[in-house]
């Protein structure tokens, strides 16, 4: 079996197609069944924010252009576009991918601590719809202890910053006076939750949050000093927002142009600074067109993630070194637990082979035959039957110059030491070997 990785993020996918490829909450329970129920994948999680949507699967040798046909068909896209944007990983490579966006170092802004709490979200929405197996879940859990190790050992976490304080950074350089603005947030969830409080430690007092339940608003609201309202409340809002930042998990645009013109008018034209953060999209993008309106997405906050990325170069650095350590790590332990099943299977072989003789010497005793030769023949049957298969693979490797076979074989087969004491001299002689018989090899 193949551990595969396959996905599309910022940098091989534009915002349009991100969006497209996005997984809703309420899709993702439909979309890892179905994918689990593929005949190629024994076992599937989906990652899905708005810079990536990634699937990691325990995936045949055929797994990977089976799971890019099915993401196209479930986002009814063609695969010849998926293909154009998507990377694929496997193995190895597939985990170091995956560690690699766990501590952020595949994120648009290096090291941001968020994406680490989406994965766990990820891990524990696959293990709700047994999605996970052996596999995954050693996977998913050595990921966890390398990112905290990683956390712990570097400076890739010290003063974090995410999306949120991109937006928030960006928004208080249009502002000569950043903390008289008045802001409107859209969404209660944790990326609004960061940019309020970023807003809040910039200076920004006055702060309204809009979600589609008033309770959620307040939960974010509240310790801030700020309002809450609902979402069929914000063309009030907009008309005395300086600052608009959204970021919901709405299949559909939540802020129209239409919205936006009217707001404008009664704003007499004063400039609106807008981000949205979110994928799909919350705003529509014929909003920016308007005059008097400053309208960015995620991927126009690279600027400023930039600086942030040159600062924590160093801790990066240190992280990739810990990272290929935990990929080392987790490929010895995967080689010992393959090992571990060969040797299982192995010993089942041969106690198989052990049950068999040991039935037929007790049927032989049971029809009253001497118990001297049914011991003499119960040795050699077992001894033969145990040495065939080996002895076969032995002389097939040297029939066809299998020099690897030849070489492990003396190491496999024969003790280092001699295993049994020669017998006494004067000890009584055995009795002739018996027989052989045709029926006594055990293929």
């Amino acid at each position: 079996m193949t551990l595969l990785a396959l996905g599309i993020n910022h940098r091989t996918a534009t915002v349009a197609v991100r969006e497209q490829v996005a997984f809703t909450p309420a899709q993702l329970t439909q979309a890892l069944g179905e994918l689990r129920s593929l005949p190629q994948i024994r076992e599937a999680a989906v990652l899905s924010t708005c810079n990536r949507t990634e699937l990691y699967c325990v995936t045949d040798a055929a797994g990977e252009p089976v799971v890019l046909d099915w993401l196209g068909r479930f986002h009814q896209l063609s695969v010849e576009d998926l293909t154009r944007c998507a990377y694929h990983y496997l193995d190895n490579d597939a985990a170091r991918h995956l560690m690699r966006v766990a501590v952020g170092l595949d994120s648009m802004v290096l090291g941001e601590p968020q994406i680490l709490g989406q994965l766990k979200e990820a891990y524990q929405q696959a293990r709700d719809s047994r999605g996970l197996g052996g596999e995954l879940e050693r996977l998913f859990q050595h990921t966890f202890a390398v990112a905290k190790q990683v956390r712990t050992q570097t400076g890739i976490g010290k003063n974090p910053v995410s999306v949120a304080y991109a937006a928030v950074s960006m928004a208080s350089r249009i502002f000569d006076d950043f903390g008289r603005s008045r802001a409107l947030l859209i969404g209660a969830g944790e990326t609004v939750e960061l940019v309020a409080r970023h807003l809040h430690e910039a200076g920004v007092r006055q702060l309204t949050v809009a979600n589609r339940t008033r309770e959620r608003a307040e939960n974010v609201s509240a310790a801030l000093g700020g309002e809450a309202i609902t979402l069929p409340e914000i063309p009030d809002a907009l008309e005395s927002a300086d600052i608009v930042i959204s970021s919901t998990a709405s299949p559909l645009p939540i802020l129209g142009k239409g919205m936006m013109e009217r707001a404008l008018k009664n704003r007499r034209h004063r400039p609106v600074f807008m981000v949205d953060i979110a994928v799909p999209r919350d705003i529509e993008p014929e909003v920016g067109e308007l005059a008097d309106v400053f309208l960015y997405t995620v991927d126009d906050l690279e600027v400023v993630i930039q600086e942030n990325r040159r600062h924590r170069q160093v801790a990066a650095d240190q992280a990739e070194s810990l990272i290929e350590h935990g990929v080392g790590s987790w490929l010895h332990e995967r080689r010992i637990r393959s090992g571990g099943q060969l040797i299982q299977t192995y010993r089942e072989q041969g106690e198989a082979l052990r049950d068999l003789s040991r039935d037929q010497a007790l049927a032989r005793l049971a029809r009253g035959e001497d118990p001297a030769e049914i011991i003499e023949r119960l040795a050699y049957q077992l001894t033969n039957r145990l040495m065939h298969r080996p002895t076969q693979a032995i002389r097939d490797a040297a029939s066809e110059e299998d020099h690897a076979v030849l070489h492990a074989a003396p190491r496999l087969l024969l003790p280092p030491k001699p295993a049994f004491e020669t017998h006494d001299k004067a000890a009584a002689p055995r009795k002739a070997e018996a027989p052989r018989q045709k029926d006594e090899t055990l293929v």
